[in-house]
């Protein structure tokens, strides 16, 4: 018998029981659909989560003061205060390849201006900040290095500030006033939300770190170090020439430095881990429907050989060879799950769209877990469906005529 009209055989015994047909279907409809709503869902959280983190600047790494060793007393990262501006400044001028530093010195304080007040973080910062960081200055501009050497009392700040201080109001040129010393607005930064840990981005006000470090924190040294790199290419090269320069600088060797260099690129790649392996989770997590589907469709098809006997021992009887059985068998197996798996890909990708508009979460529809998909439910009909089309080859005719 051609496999045409095996096939042909096949869709009209699915036909005669629509409605088990697709009962038996919606095991590997629910599964195909949950697999890509699923893998859609961490796509979308894995680029929300890079999207945040390249808001952080491009090319970025940060250097922080590390931990120091005195006789017996040893403190973790961060518990020493070594970096200094004029480190920040050799930064600039010795290391190959820094496109921009930023010595950055942080602080919360209370604001007052317009009859308001608002506590928020006080950020000493170079103009390279905003370079650095990608944030576009959405009015004004920012201070200027005539401004860092003067120790001038200007001030640029977040949108979370003007909001709180000059609500519905130009905030250019006003006076703000911090801890009793006055602060003209050159500048307000455009917004860009919270961060990759849930912090307000935009509530800061931002100085020259000069005037941060003789009217307020009164300290030489630095909270940390921002640098940009010219070029990703050269980040792990500039990296390591902070690192020689400042132990250098330090008076340390390689085993006991008090301070750290991380790059923006690590930080993503860490983020970018975690995000793959929830992805790969909740697909597997959906992956489980798809087996259990596919022991449905088992299940069906052993019933179906038992409701078919005596079909099957006529067809044997009148000269269809076993193979033509298992064939038949085997297709009506493959036809539910391959029907199931394409409204599946119908249904996940629709529910994906409606979580999207409906949360406003980011959803990516991989075409890869799509065409996965499909063939893993074309292939569990071939694995589940195997074993009741054999079974139903091997009848013995004469039995089979027999059978009530």
């Amino acid at each position: 018998m051609s496999p045409l009209n095996v096939l042909k055989i096949a869709f009209r015994a699915l036909r005669r029981n629509k409605l088990r047909s697709i009962l038996t279907a919606l095991g590997i409809i629910i599964g195909v659909g949950a697999v890509i709503a699923m893998v859609a869902i961490g796509n979308g959280a894995k680029v929300r989560v890079e999207a945040r983190i390249a808001a952080m600047g491009e090319n970025v790494i940060l250097v922080f003061p590390g931990s120091f060793r005195s006789g017996g007393m040893r403190s973790g990262w961060g518990g020493a205060a070594t970096l200094t501006a004029a480190d920040a400044e050799a930064i600039a001028r010795q290391v190959p390849g820094v496109a921009a530093v930023s010595p950055e010195v942080r602080d919360r304080a209370q604001v007052f201006a317009n009859g308001l007040n608002w506590n928020t973080q006080l950020m000493g910062e170079s103009p390279d900040f905003a370079y650095i960081r990608n944030w576009r200055v959405a009015r004004g501009a920012m201070f200027t290095n005539r401004d860092v050497q003067s120790l001038a009392k200007v001030a640029v700040l977040g949108q979370t500030v003007v909001d709180e201080l000059f609500p519905n109001q130009n905030p250019l040129g006003k006076l703000i006033r911090i801890r009793d010393i006055p602060f003209e607005v050159v500048g307000v930064l455009a917004p860009k939300g919270f961060n990759l840990f849930g912090s307000d981005q935009d509530d800061f006000v931002l100085i020259p770190y000069t005037s941060h470090l003789h009217r307020f924190s009164r300290r030489p040294f630095l909270n940390s170090v921002l640098v940009r790199a010219a070029s990703a290419d050269q980040s792990p090269q500039i990296m390591q020439g902070i690192t020689d320069l400042l132990l250098q600088r330090h008076h340390r060797s390689p085993g006991d430095a008090d301070f750290t260099v991380r790059s923006q690129v690590e930080i993503e790649q860490a983020v970018s881990a975690s995000a793959n392996t929830l992805t790969l989770l909740l697909g597997a997590i959906a992956g489980v429907s798809l087996i259990v589907g596919g022991i449905g469709i088992m299940n069906i098809m052993l019933v179906s050989v038992t409701e078919r006997t005596r079909e099957i021992g006529i067809r044997l009887a009148v000269g269809a060879h076993g193979r033509d059985v298992l064939l038949q068998f085997l297709l009506e197996a493959v036809i539910l799950s391959l029907m199931g798996g394409i409204i599946g890909v119908l249904l996940g990708v629709s529910s994906s769209d409606l979580i999207a508009r409906a949360d406003g979460w980011p959803i990516l529809v991989s075409p890869a877990s799509v065409v996965i998909a499909v063939l893993f439910s074309a292939a569990i009909g071939v694995f589940f469906g195997y074993y009741p089309a054999r079974k139903a080859a091997q009848l013995d005719p004469i039995d089979a005529l027999r059978f009530e």
